[in-house]
């Protein structure tokens, strides 16, 4: 097996509020190689963003509780003074957040935003830079790259600033790459384009890239690995045709349900029961129990951990093997 590139160890993000602690990640563990492609799924406020951002160093520490170990390359970022995370920051680790309506900056021309980018990292001139970021908005097919440099972010649609987002998380050719939500307020056309340009560019530039959705579908034919997190945690992880045609959790199955089929125009969606838990006043034994259609005593008793179904495959649920497999053969995958 290849040295993994990152690899997270038992990290925990609690947040100290009046109400309570929030525990918006709780004991988190995985790792990635170079060049892999890491889905991470759930629902809004089920740590995934929060579980990167730490990663980014972009968790304030004074606000924060924060456990366990990232590291990168060999090093602790967790351990890392501010300069030396800083210099990681962009040059090795980039994110493309999720919103690219606000990311980039209103009163600066995208070409100066994405040049300014790489001369905090390099020692090469301004026109040197200028030229790379122009290079780059071609390189993600930006049309007339070095008109569309010297415009506003204003100018640019919602998919054409996502492009030059990722343009500028690409222009160090960094080792890693954290995609929050991409596609999110983009329509569906604009976002099979995104992600098909985000799979182009990792193999052209051997990158590995961590995409953060709440939406199964998107990372279907994306992901080389995908893991389920809910309430902080990851409650499955796997393969894609792990997790789409055996998956051996009922969080994972509610996912599965609530995602659009072809060939099923006229069924309703079924949307998963409940809300999400408080992450400050999270349920005994397992966090999914109040939502579950397959809770039993147990549940409300004993959090259940993470266990090998087989392979890579794990998953954290109290029910046997067996009356998941036959859940998952009678009512999930023949659904």
């Amino acid at each position: 097996m290849p040295e993994p590139l990152l690899e997270v160890r038992d990290l925990r993000v609690h947040f100290p509020t009046d109400d309570g602690l929030v525990k918006a990640v709780d004991g988190l563990n995985f790792s990635m190689v170079a060049g892999e492609t890491l889905g991470i799924v759930g629902e809004s406020g089920s740590g995934k963003s929060v579980s990167f951002l730490t990663v980014m160093g972009l968790i304030n520490r004074k606000s924060a509780i924060v456990e366990g170990e990232v590291i990168f390359q060999g090093q602790d970022l967790l351990k890392l003074p501010t300069d030396e995370l800083q210099a990681i920051r962009g040059s090795k680790i980039a994110m493309i957040f999720q919103d690219p309506m606000t990311s980039l900056h209103p009163f600066y021309k995208v070409g100066d935003q994405i040049a300014e980018a790489i001369l905090a990292h390099e020692e090469v001139t301004k026109k040197e830079a200028g030229d790379r970021a122009i290079e780059m908005l071609r390189r993600v097919n930006i049309p007339r790259p070095d008109e569309r440099a010297r415009q506003y972010p204003h100018e640019f649609s919602g998919g054409m600033r996502q492009r030059a987002m990722i343009a500028m998380a690409l222009s160090l050719n960094p080792d890693l790459l954290i995609a929050d939500e991409p596609t999110t307020a983009l329509d569906v056309t604009v976002q099979a384009q995104i992600l098909s340009l985000i799979d182009h560019l990792q193999t052209e530039f051997n990158t590995a890239v961590a995409l953060i959705t709440h939406d199964l579908g998107v990372v279907a034919e994306h992901c080389d690995h995908i893991q389920v997190m809910y309430a902080g945690k990851i409650v499955e992880e796997g393969s894609g045709d792990d997790i789409y045609y055996r998956p051996m959790m009922p969080y994972t199955w509610g996912l599965l349900r609530s995602i659009p089929r072809l060939g099923h125009v006229s069924e309703r969606l079924e949307p998963i029961s409940g809300s999400p838990p408080s992450m400050i006043f999270l349920p005994k034994g397992c966090s999914f129990s109040p939502r579950c259609p397959y809770v039993f005593d147990t549940c409300h008793v004993e959090e259940p951990p993470l266990e090998p179904v087989d392979g890579h495959h794990a998953a954290a649920c109290h029910l046997s093997l067996e009356d998941r497999e036959r859940i998952v053969r009678e009512e999930v995958v023949a659904s």
